[in-house]
């Protein structure tokens, strides 16, 4: 107790040496005449002022117990070539059906879409989502159809899929639409969190476009706002704005429809390296970055007042790009690393240092990637709060989060009411300036692994068919504006169709012209 090399004397007063011995623990190396100076000894324990800042470190909350375990070998992924390209993405999505993995492929760009119990060895001739041309750089399930995934690559359109309902039997190759509108790869793409049909996506062009997915529509092009390229971009929880981390050291917030800037931070990070910013469910922002020293940071901002960080954290000296995986409910943040093998979780609370580290997970091989799970898809009868699939060169592994509990009764704390997959608003009330939050649904009877997880609620899908769009279009408008919505509809095909009939044009003169030119050179060398 009195550690190495310490000459404590013997002392009449046992109670007196103990403390004593406490003391060199809590306070480092003290000397021994320091130990023995009457001033300290005669004052008593509880008037120490290292014991109030003791009683202030240890903190309350239920998550400082959570830990990480990952699965047994059978119950991984394997034989996956994940992806090599060089971008700071996830290069995984999951959602309570389906795992999707970015590959490398030869000719293109491809991803494997599997069903969450197809577990083990993964044959090399499994069927996959092979429509780009490119590698693809980004890919997110849609929050309100498990069904349906947006995929963004270096051929610089953006794909959407509609995956049938029991995986896939052959490859995907003829996507339910394809936007175009990016003229440099797309690296981003990202859904809206409460209406439906609305898609994000962000390219190396500097610009972010939001579709709608229904008719297959660039509705808002921001492609002003950024002068270098965007590291990523977050929805906040009702979809009224977006906050962007980009490569000039920026952190902004915008509101996508009036296409302004709401709020913006200059040098958020002062390091080089790729940061990240998130929105926080009380609509504050989180980042990651580094500082001008390589020190891994993060930091949390207050919106009305970006000139100083609420608070501000230095963490390593690695070089991997920190992925946060924020959870809303439990308002925990897990960092991942690109390269890293482990995964901090901090606790956001409205008390100082208000980012408070939990735990770390660690394993032995560092990760190229990583997907999260959303909350409806975890086994509540755990007390499972978190899921991670974790990519390695050659396989994927999911990392299970817990919270210890003894009772086997539904655990209302740990789960609260969470993101259903019921839309709250269609595309088109979004667009004309509505917001709603998510729709909140009970973990309480249902969504365990393995059980009824059809999620229809959706009903039909509004990729199946485009007219159902106009159809919703009746609820909220007049019938005249549904032919006139019809019309314009028909006016932008007709443009596309004019502008594809141009571009091959152009392409056959060019063609006419390089022949002629060979034709020619082939003259000069005949003579």
């Amino acid at each position: 107790i009195y550690g190495p090399g310490s000459q404590l004397r013997k002392s009449g007063n046992n109670s007196w040496a103990e403390e004593r011995g406490c003391l060199i623990a809590c306070q480092g190396s003290v000397t021994s005449a320091q130990l023995h100076a009457p001033s300290i000894g005669e004052r008593p324990l509880s008037h120490m002022p290292w014991k109030d800042t003791m009683r202030r470190v240890v903190r309350q909350s239920k998550f400082r117990h959570v830990f990480g375990q990952a699965v047994k070998n059978d119950q991984c992924y394997d034989d996956i070539r994940v992806s090599r390209v060089t971008w700071d993405s996830s290069f995984c999505a999951v959602n309570p059906r389906f795992v999707a993995i970015i590959i490398e492929a030869s000719g293109g760009g491809a991803f494997l879409v599997l069903p969450l119990h197809k577990t083990g060895r993964i044959d090399k001739s499994y069927p996959t989502v092979c429509g780009h041309t490119g590698p693809v750089l980004d890919i997110d399930w849609c929050p309100h159809n498990d069904q349906v995934i947006a995929s963004g690559s270096e051929d610089c359109t953006v794909m959407v899929w509609q995956i049938p309902e029991n995986g896939l039997t052959l490859s995907l190759t003829e996507p339910v639409v394809i936007l175009e509108g990016h003229s440099k790869r797309v690296g981003i793409v990202a859904w809206h969190p409460t209406a439906r049909n609305v898609l994000l996506s962000a390219g190396c062009d500097n610009a972010i476009i939001i579709w709608n997915v229904g008719t297959g529509e660039a509705l808002i092009n921001l492609d002003d706002m950024h002068s270098d390229m965007i590291y990523n971009v977050s929805w906040n929880r009702n979809g009224s704005l977006i906050c962007t981390a980009s490569k000039d050291k920026k952190v902004r917030v915008i509101d996508p429809r009036k296409q302004e800037i709401v709020a913006e931070k200059e040098k958020a990070h002062e390091g080089a390296r790729p940061m990240r910013a998130i929105f926080l469910a009380d609509g504050n922002v989180f980042t990651t970055g580094f500082s001008r020293m390589s020190e891994r940071q993060l930091a949390l901002w207050n919106l009305k007042n970006m000139q100083e960080p609420i608070a501000l954290h230095e963490m390593d000296t690695s070089n991997g790009v920190l992925l946060p995986f924020y959870d809303p409910d439990t308002s925990i943040i897990y960092l991942c690393g690109k390269g890293d093998s482990s995964i901090r979780y901090f606790e956001i609370t409205d008390e100082s240092p208000y980012v408070h580290y939990l735990n770390t997970f660690s394993s032995k091989e560092p990760q190229r990637g990583m997907g999260y799970m959303p909350k409806r898809g975890l086994d509540v009868n755990k007390c499972e709060i978190a899921r991670f699939f974790k990519l390695h060169e050659r396989k994927c592994e999911p990392i299970i989060m817990t919270v210890p509990r003894k009772s086997d009764l539904f655990q209302d704390d740990l789960y609260p009411d969470t993101a259903g997959p019921e839309a709250a608003l269609e595309a088109e009330e979004w667009f004309e300036g509505k917001n709603a939050d998510p729709i909140l649904i009970s973990l309480k009877h249902g969504y365990i692994p393995g059980k009824n997880r059809d999620l229809k609620v959706v009903k039909k899908n509004i990729l199946d068919s485009k007219p159902t769009a106009n159809k919703k279009c009746d609820l909220i408008s007049v019938p005249k504006k549904t032919t006139d919505t019809a019309s314009v509809q028909n006016e932008a095909k007709l443009d596309e169709i004019l502008k594809e009939i141009k571009s091959i044009k152009d392409t056959i003169c060019n063609q006419d012209e390089r022949i002629s030119k060979l034709e020619q050179q082939m003259a000069k060398i005949a003579a």
